[in-house]
């Protein structure tokens, strides 16, 4: 289970969310990413304005055909001329009514996320379990009835696949760095995994971690940010840098920050990747651990689900 907040464009947006209990994303890259990356069961707030609106867990998601026709968001033009539907949808159920400013101290987490990255420049935003818990307590229990909305049109499945020739959004998408990421992340997210892929770094419960998404340093974005969920007196971090094809000495001192900047809390590093650059695992002392991935049984000229590849992820130490 996780907790997002996910960015809304306008307040016209704004309010045909909340209405219907409905978030919608783009057929772009991003808009694919984010529908992936929030799963059944996750839970969301919506985020606009630098205020927070409602809690909402996820029931359903669903990708249609011809999005261009369909209620309740109109088109998103761009000055480039590029124009973008909504294709990708998630259901939503009410939990909390809240809108509360993304100042108070409750929202540190992502508050820190956005003011590093300069802004909202980002579809989603993943929160860590002190801030779920926070906000479970805030506002109301929703006690009213959301209004239908018969979406109609072609429910399909999107796919991803590793040529750039057989791309064709929103319909398939070319495997990048991005989904690379969202992927290894779920994947470490059962403790199992996790357990075996911190071992090395004298890990021995992994219980109480979390494993969460991009995480705003001064130094730069560390893909993925794992930590204690409920720190006793003492926070258990770790970073995880992941690339989708070769890691590099350069990728190595960027990890190296990220370790520092945690400090004495910092258990450890990550770094995955297809390929790794001659002698540099050997060189990176104890504290690091290489990952190398692959995909079983992938035939590159086939497109595959986001489920499927998440169920053919290997991950090998170096």
């Amino acid at each position: 289970m996780g907790y997002f907040l996910v960015s809304v464009s306008s307040r016209g947006n704004l309010g045909l969310c909340l209405r219907y209990g409905l978030a919608g994303f783009p057929g772009s890259v991003n808009g694919f990413w984010a529908f992936v990356d929030i799963g059944v069961g996750d839970y969301v707030s919506f985020l606009y304005g630098a205020r927070v609106f409602n809690l909402y867990r996820v029931v359903g998601k669903a990708a249609y055909r011809g999005a261009e026709r369909l209620p309740p968001w109109p088109p998103l033009r761009f000055r480039s001329g590029r124009v973008y539907y909504f294709p990708f949808r998630l259901f939503l159920e009410p939990v909390r009514v809240l809108e509360e400013p993304m100042v108070r101290p409750e929202f540190a987490y992502v508050a820190e996320n956005l003011l590093l990255r300069g802004g909202y420049r980002k579809t989603h935003f993943q929160a860590d379990a002190v801030t779920f818990y926070n906000v479970s307590l805030m506002g109301s229990p929703f006690g009213g009835a959301l209004e239908r909305l018969d979406v109609g049109g072609e429910v399909y499945t999107p796919r991803i696949v590793f040529r750039r020739g057989l791309a064709r959004p929103p319909e398939s998408f070319m495997f990048r760095e991005v989904l690379l990421q969202s992927l290894v992340r779920r994947y470490l997210s059962v403790p199992e995994n996790l357990g075996r892929v911190l071992e090395p770094l004298g890990v021995g419960d992994v219980e109480g971690l979390e494993v969460l998404g991009e995480k705003a340093f001064p130094e730069g974005h560390v893909d993925i940010f794992i930590k204690d969920r409920h720190p006793d007196g003492f926070a258990r971090k770790f970073v995880v840098e992941v690339k989708v094809d070769r890691v590099a000495e350069r990728d190595l001192e960027q990890l190296r920050r990220y370790m520092a900047e945690l400090g004495g809390e910092c258990g450890g590093g990550v770094l995955v990747g297809r390929r790794f650059s001659r002698g540099l695992a050997a060189s990176a002392g104890r504290d690091v651990v290489f990952l190398r991935y692959r995909f079983r049984g992938v035939d590159p000229g086939s497109a595959y689900t986001y489920p499927e590849l998440l169920g053919r992820l290997v991950l090998e130490r170096v």
